[in-house]
């Protein structure tokens, strides 16, 4: 058992010049069989694994990454959490996260650093106003937080805001969700935790192919050997259509590059999220000061973890409009994630044609604010044979049964 992150224990360690922490996971060689397999060691696997662990007492698990911990999507995001999706099935998938996330440090003994600073989502013209109006009516029935704020309301919030008549984009009001916010972008705590209770977590392992007999998966082929299981979970993001081609059948997915751009670091002055549909523009503040920018995903299919050129023009341009006071900033990086989307833009939790493999996947840029809700409703589902009641409405029939979860242009960005 690992020793709790305490005071106590940064105080202890402090007397070594921090050498001699435990390590926060270990790092095994596979066993020949596992009762189940999750192959993606992103956020949501590890999630995944943690709440089979802890939730389900099933610790026989192996987590196969075929990089590094932190080298995907979990890592290269705008760490934006929110619920306010329009969709009686995505406002309750998204909010069950939400509300995961407001305890998930102390479930963890460890930081997630979230931040419930709020979110506001901009209206700039007439269209705008009826979208926030239908969509803020439509999550508080669901019991969602949400605000209508004026012109005037958010120059109050947002004192730099341009909220000039004859902006380019004027403000004409907003939706404000207070419990939204920011969270640290990582998936250490979930790794930590899933490791301490026997999970193994095996990185710098690539799954090669499937072992399939009469319909049914019997385990994984990697670069480090076979591995038997009698479940096989799959959670890679924008490789998912290449894992579900090994296993002999199609994804309704294409992947495509999502940017994101940080500043030079500043003094606190942005203590909200903000979003703009209309113009397409995402930012927030770090707790190191920096300005964290995002936007949409390119317009080509790769699987490259950069984004292009004409992107963040595209980006940075309607952010000087509506905040003339950054345009002296200097950016220091960029970086793109791979991100799989659906025809509805909403993902898939689900089984498969093949018996006993399961696959999450589908989550375009919605991501990482669902962690904690997709582990653990994937979780359950592999536990009890059967899909949660959550997870249930986001399954791989709804694309033949012509159910779809519809929130293309529905959510705080248009996709």
């Amino acid at each position: 058992m690992k020793s709790k992150y305490s005071f106590f224990s940064l105080a202890r360690n402090a007397m070594s010049y921090h050498e001699k922490w435990q390590e926060a996971w270990r790092n095994p060689d596979p066993k020949e069989e596992y009762d189940i397999v999750i192959v993606g060691g992103g956020g949501h696997g590890l999630a995944t694994a943690h709440n089979l662990a802890t939730e389900h007492g099933t610790t026989n698990v192996a987590v196969l990454e075929t990089g590094w911990l932190g080298g995907g999507n979990t890592g290269r995001n705008t760490t934006i959490i929110r619920s306010n999706y329009l969709m009686d099935e995505s406002a309750s998938l998204y909010d069950h996260s939400v509300k995961l996330w407001e305890g998930l440090s102390q479930d963890l003994n460890y930081n997630v650093m979230f931040s419930q600073r709020g979110l506001l989502h901009l209206a700039h013209n007439e269209h705008d106003m009826h979208e926030i109006g239908r969509r803020g009516n439509a999550i508080y029935l669901n019991g969602i937080d949400s605000e209508f704020l004026t012109p005037k309301e958010v120059k109050d919030l947002v004192p730099m805001i341009n909220t000039s008549e004859n902006a380019r984009y004027p403000i004409l009001g907003a939706l404000l969700q207070r419990r939204g916010g920011t969270a640290r972008h990582d998936a250490w705590g979930y790794a930590r935790s899933a490791d301490d209770r026997g999970v193994d977590i095996i990185q710098n392992c690539a799954v090669t192919g499937f072992q399939i007999e009469n319909g049914v998966v019997k385990g994984v082929d990697t670069t480090r050997g076979s591995i038997r299981a009698k479940k096989v979970a799959v959670v890679v993001a924008g490789h998912s259509s290449t894992l579900a081609d090994m296993a002999g059948f199609r994804m309704p997915l294409e992947s495509t590059p999502l940017q994101a751009l940080v500043s030079e670091p500043i003094k606190p002055i942005l203590d909200v999220v903000i979003m703009s549909n209309a113009v397409h523009v995402y930012v927030s503040q770090s707790d190191k000061g920096e300005l964290v920018i995002g936007a949409g995903g390119d317009s080509h299919i790769s699987y490259a973890q950069r984004g292009s050129f004409g992107l963040i023009e595209e980006t940075v341009t309607p952010l000087l409009e509506l905040f003339p006071i950054f345009s002296r900033l200097r950016m220091l990086r960029q970086w793109g994630g791979i991100t799989d989307v659906t025809v509805d833009r909403s993902p898939i939790i689900s089984k498969t044609p093949v018996e006993n493999l399961y696959f999450n996947c589908g989550w375009g840029t919605g991501g990482f604010k669902c962690t904690p809700g997709s582990g653990h409703v994937f979780a359950a589902s592999l536990a009890g044979d059967e899909m949660h009641p959550i997870a249930a409405p986001f399954g791989l029939d709804r694309f033949h049964t012509g159910r779809l979860v519809d929130e293309a242009a529905a959510a705080a960005v248009a996709h």
